[in-house]
């Protein structure tokens, strides 16, 4: 997509991670733990399944079934595929004032998403209504690239429109950040515990306001 070369459109955008960002706690933790409560498996041996396999579903090459029988295959969990799924989306547990603040960005301000995702969770999250407020959408296993590599932020970039120097990218980890800058990005990295102090952050970025309707 071509950069937007339209006057009234403001200087500076954000995009944002998913995990970590909009989520309290990483999705990845508190799935597995889900997992484990609910079967009686150990939850270190859920976990060293999941994580041997989790980048197939981060990259596409696995849909979120095979993952399951290979899962169940190798920790021995006696779950059927579906009430997996329903358990699996059912793990999201949301970081309510990130989405607070989405809803109060500027109009005109673009808003992006680059995470590393998962089929099946991935349209989930795009059904949310609260999600209409992007402008664009970048989901690892969709394009085949997750973060830290700069392909990811080339398709993050290209789906903004607009220059990777006109948009701060909001993320939980240091290596995305570092990445982020890398790939031409202005960073900022995040923590659920410090929000206010973020949204200042962001605000000096943006040059405006960014206040929560009371």
């Amino acid at each position: 997509m071509p950069a937007m070369t339209d006057s009234k459109l403001p200087s500076r955008h954000v995009a944002f991670d998913w995990g970590g960002v909009f989520t309290v706690g990483t999705f990845d933790g508190r799935s597995t733990q889900n997992l484990a409560d609910l079967t009686g498996i150990p939850v270190e041996r859920v976990r060293e399944s999941y994580f041997r396999h989790v980048r197939q579903l981060e990259v596409g090459t696995w849909t979120l079934p095979h993952f399951w029988t290979v899962m169940q295959e190798e920790a021995g969990l006696p779950l059927p595929y579906d009430e997996f799924e329903a358990l699996y989306l059912g793990s999201v547990a949301d970081n309510l004032p990130m989405y607070d603040t989405l809803a109060a960005l500027p109009a005109g301000v673009r808003v992006g998403l680059l995470s590393n995702n998962y089929p099946v969770v991935s349209d989930h999250l795009r059904r949310d209504v609260r999600f209409g407020r992007f402008d664009a959408l970048v989901f690892s296993n969709e394009i085949g690239h997750k973060k830290p590599a700069p392909e990811a932020f080339a398709a993050l970039e290209a789906a903004m429109g607009v220059p990777a120097d006109q948009v701060a990218f909001i993320d939980d980890v240091q290596e995305n950040i570092d990445a982020a800058y890398a790939a031409g990005f202005h960073g900022l990295l995040y923590h659920h515990d410090h929000h206010a102090a973020f949204e200042t952050r962001l605000a000096d970025w943006l040059g405006t306001p960014v206040k929560i309707m009371q």
